[in-house]
């Protein structure tokens, strides 16, 4: 009985195997051309198609583009800066969407999580430019490999020093300022300076700056003092400072620093009716012109004409309030795509192109880059005047 079973369903495998062929040697007939008989124990060989010279292969990283120029944004995007890093890739994306750029493209890498790696990453994935980084200590790591590739650096530091061989430097330099305001204020008659300094490495460049301007203006620093985080330091160098006439003093800390030590200025006999000078720092503090203590108090920084738009675009778009630095990124887009013009897409960046010597235009106004990789900044200075900020001398529209 089993035996019968067997043999009957090997009849009905064997049935259904030339049914199966039949029916494919009836649609084979049906189609145009030969007969095609099918042969289940030799199987067709399907031969490679050859991809057309116009095709890329298909690489890992980011998939191939043959109409934008790739450019890497190298910011903090996680950790204590992120907020900074957050808003200056927000700032590329809105300069891209306001000059109708779909010739570039830009890809953000964290530094956060390793300078190195992330240009290391950016390269490798075909960025021709790098904006970034933020700070100092990530550019020094990420200049190296970048010039090794020819990838030219446009970061966001203000510290000279990691400036040069392919790195440039868009941030506002506390010595250019401190310049214009010490100008400025020689201009209407003042000859004796004072400086209030922070320590650290920002108050070093910051006194060597002063004395520099100073001299070259003409005056003469008639005293100095500087202070530090520890209790009651700003105080003890305000009172040292106040023994002494001067009629300007500069305070090359924030203004929140300034705010505090003016009224204890006020009570010395050398500070009684010294003029306030500040620098780039008080441009970033918003409340500002609220201070009161700093009525008619003088500042150099780039110009905020255009900022405020800015600042009104950009919460329309991303529901915040921008960080004053992010311009920064913005005027770095519209830098790229001026010289996009000439940058034929897959070619090096022509960084040549960089040392215009009419330099650039953005929201920070006239900028243009010195052979030693510096931004020259065309400023202007601000009286603080009844709760807010007044232009008194206006930043030059070019060089």
């Amino acid at each position: 009985m089993a035996e019968a079973v067997h043999n009957s369903q090997q009849a009905r495998r064997g049935i259904l195997r030339w049914a199966a062929i039949g029916l494919m040697t009836m649609v084979a007939a049906c189609t145009s051309g030969p007969r095609i008989i099918p042969q289940p124990e030799r199987p067709p060989v399907q031969q490679p198609v050859e991809q057309p010279p116009s095709e890329q292969p298909i690489n890992p990283g980011l998939p191939q583009d043959e109409a934008r120029h790739r450019v890497a944004l190298l910011v903090p995007m996680s950790g204590t800066n992120a907020g900074v890093g957050r808003s200056l890739a927000n700032a590329t994306q809105l300069a891209l969407l306001d000059t109708n750029a779909d010739n570039i493209r830009i890809t953000t890498y964290d530094t956060a999580t390793g300078a190195a790696a992330a240009a290391a990453r950016a390269i490798e994935e075909g960025n021709g430019l790098i904006l970034g980084p933020l700070l100092a200590e990530d550019v020094r790591e990420v200049a190296p490999i970048a010039r090794r590739a020819r990838v030219p650096l446009l970061s966001f530091s203000n510290d000279v020093s990691v400036a040069g061989n392919g790195t440039y430097i868009l941030g506002y330099i506390p010595s250019q300022s401190i310049e214009r305001v010490v100008d400025y204020a020689r201009s209407s008659g003042i000859t004796d300076f004072a400086g209030l300094i922070p320590g650290g490495l920002y108050g070093e460049r910051a006194s060597t700056a002063f004395l520099r301007a100073v001299e070259d203006a003409g005056g003469q620093v008639v005293a100095m003092e500087t202070y530090d985080g520890r209790s009651g330091s700003l105080a003890s160098a305000v009172s040292r400072l106040g023994s002494n006439p001067f009629q300007a003093v500069l305070i090359a800390g924030s203004g929140d620093t300034a705010g505090a030590a003016v009224p204890m200025l006020r009570r010395t006999d050398g500070g009684a009716s010294a003029r306030v000078l500040g620098t780039e720092l008080w441009n970033s503090d918003s409340n500002i012109g609220a201070k009161t203590a700093l009525e008619g108090a003088l500042f150099a920084s780039v110009s905020n004409n255009y900022y405020r738009q800015y600042a009104s675009k950009y919460r329309s778009r991303f529901g915040a309030s921008p960080y004053r630095l992010s311009t920064l990124g913005y005027d770095a887009v519209l830098l790229t795509v001026r010289i996009a013009r000439e940058w034929r897409v897959g070619a090096p960046f022509p960084e040549s192109r960089l040392l215009a010597s009419d330099g650039f235009a953005g929201l920070d106004g006239a900028f243009r880059f010195g052979r030693d990789g510096v931004a020259e900044r065309a400023l202007e200075v601000q009286e603080i005047r009844s709760g807010s900020t007044v232009t008194v001398s206006s930043a030059p529209r070019g060089f």
